[in-house]
């Protein structure tokens, strides 16, 4: 039995997420049905670095499975690719030992968010970027990210539905990239919890239109209180970019 990685990119506009639900097309669910085809309908099960929402993309998400098939790494990302949907496409695959766990094993993510501030609605990006078409403040946005960074408890910057009750992250990076009439938010860290980074942008927004002081971070964050932060942006801007490990 090997194992096998790969980092895999999806359009997550027509999935209804990542992980599998009954009756609902998903990501995990288009992998493991073309898996289970190529091991003549045995059922393969694939572990990912995290689950990503409905409309959410992915550019590196990171798959694990195991197979008792010898194929060369170039193989099968060739036939993966030949028999997954248009909207889902892997870009590496290698083996690795027993050891490796997508998500487990992962050190750092990486997100990105996209939005357009152009006045007017682009309809060719409108599944790819959070249209905003209102003036910000760049470096008011910048100075409150500089507040987000490092050890914190984001329990105010995390949906009520979260689940898990450690709610401390470590956030490496945060950066605001303007370029013209668009912005790019890039988010590093060492977990995020659910919706944390569409609350923190829809936070940052709301900064860079003067609704909020540059400097409201730390008292939103000491509260641990999901009403105080910003609105959360729509997940259609939303990338997981990259997944870290030790190696």
């Amino acid at each position: 039995m090997k194992r096998m990685k790969c980092i895999i990119s999806y359009d997550g506009t027509h999935f209804a997420g990542y992980q599998i639900q009954q009756n609902k097309r998903t990501v995990q669910g288009e992998l493991e049905r073309v898996l289970s085809n190529m091991h003549k309908g045995e059922a393969i099960r694939v572990a990912a670095s995290g689950r990503t929402d409905a409309g959410v993309h992915a550019y590196g998400q990171v798959i694990h499975f195991d197979s008792p098939l010898h194929l060369p790494s170039e193989a099968w990302k060739k036939a993966l690719n030949a028999m997954l949907p248009d909207d889902i496409a892997v870009r590496e695959v290698q083996e690795v030992d027993d050891s490796f766990h997508a998500r487990f094993s992962a050190v750092a993510k990486e997100y990105r968010y996209k939005i357009r501030i152009a006045r007017e609605k682009d309809v060719f990006s409108r599944h790819y970027y959070y249209h905003y078409p209102y003036p910000l403040d760049c470096q008011a946005i910048e100075r409150a990210l500089e507040l987000v960074k490092g050890t914190h408890d984001f329990t105010s910057f995390c949906s009520a539905r979260t689940e898990v009750e450690d709610r401390v992250r470590t956030i490496y990076e945060a950066n605001i990239v303007c370029n013209h009439d668009e912005l790019e938010f890039q988010w590093i860290g060492n977990g995020f919890l659910y919706n944390m980074v569409r609350i923190l942008v829809g936070t940052m927004l709301e900064i860079g239109q003067g609704k909020r002081p540059w400097d409201c971070i730390p008292s939103i964050l000491e509260a641990r209180d999901r009403r105080l932060a910003g609105k959360t942006a729509p997940p259609h801007g939303l990338y997981l970019w990259e997944v870290f490990y030790d190696n």
